[in-house]
């Protein structure tokens, strides 16, 4: 996936709301020990980093370049989605009011409550913002079978470009979420779930995560009309990515007898299904799951 070069979008915060782009708090400390203190420049800056962190092991700083190329790559997808969404709405004579995307390491509170790494990536429609944890982009590596570092030289420039586009799509999967939440989907699914038994809510859950995988596939498609991102085997990761997270593959993953009643997100073929009739068609009018034989 190419995305390097392109602009980040102002909407990242970590959680506590810093801008995403700081660090340089080492060069301020040295600064100061050279300027006011009269040390040797080299040895301020040295303190500088010591007192900050800086002057850690190599494995931390490839570490910590992995983590700065991660936000760096958060930011432009966010801002793909925003030009995208943008114009779509434009196109449907309404407004598109860009999200926030949240990153936080471990736990984070939401107007939706307080959730951790274990809640994986997810949208709060109460405060219309995307959470995504840190160790997000390692896990997906890990566990969906997306290799960071096909040359197995494990350095920084190469982590995660393998898998850049599986971790775009999950990205533009929470933001289908504010999408439904601009468009009134997200309060009468809502509505709907409170008066329907747990099996019916179940259904409509599904239903409307669907309709998520199918917005992430329209934007997909528009923004490869936009900017010509996609490469040889982008598309086989997304979809490999949506196969490895239906419910059925979760549930047989785990042990367990998958029980449809149950499923919330649908199945690994729903799931592949849905995003790419939105990345054929690029038309959200494609997209309406809840009409539809799913």
């Amino acid at each position: 996936m190419k995305w390097e070069g392109r602009e980040g979008s102002s909407n990242v915060r970590m959680s506590g709301g810093k801008a995403v782009g700081g660090g340089i708090g080492s060069i301020i400390i040295g600064l100061i020990l050279w300027l006011v203190f009269g040390m040797d420049p080299m040895t301020a800056m040295k303190t500088g980093q010591q007192v900050t962190g800086g002057g850690q092991q190599t494995t931390t700083a490839v570490n910590q370049q992995t983590a700065d190329r991660d936000a760096k790559f958060v930011s432009v997808v966010l801002a793909d989605t925003e030009a995208v969404w943008q114009q779509i709405f434009k196109e449907n004579g309404m407004t598109y009011k860009e999200p926030q995307l949240i990153l936080f390491n471990g736990r984070v509170q939401s107007a939706c409550g307080s959730a951790s790494s274990a809640t994986g990536p997810f949208y709060c429609p109460a405060d219309q913002k995307v959470y995504l944890d840190t160790s997000f982009f390692t896990e997906m590596r890990q566990n969906l079978g997306i290799s960071g570092d096909q040359n197995g030289s494990g350095d920084a420039q190469n982590q995660g470009k393998a898998g850049d586009f599986a971790q775009a799509y999950v990205i533009a999967h929470e933001v289908g979420h504010h999408v439904q939440t601009l468009l009134g989907i997200s309060q009468k699914v809502n509505e709907a779930s409170r008066r329907a038994s747990k099996a019916q809510a179940n259904n409509l859950s599904v239903r409307q995560e669907l309709q998520a995988d199918c917005f992430a596939g329209v934007w997909a498609n528009r923004n490869q009309q936009r900017v010509q991102f996609l490469e040889q085997g982008d598309i086989e990761e997304a979809i490999n990515a949506a196969e490895q997270i239906g419910d059925d593959r979760l549930a047989h993953s785990h042990g367990q007898v998958a029980m449809p009643d149950s499923f919330t997100h649908g199945t690994s073929q729903q799931r592949m299904t849905w995003f790419s009739r939105g990345l054929k068609s690029g038309d959200i009018n494609q997209c309406d799951t809840f009409n539809a034989n799913i």
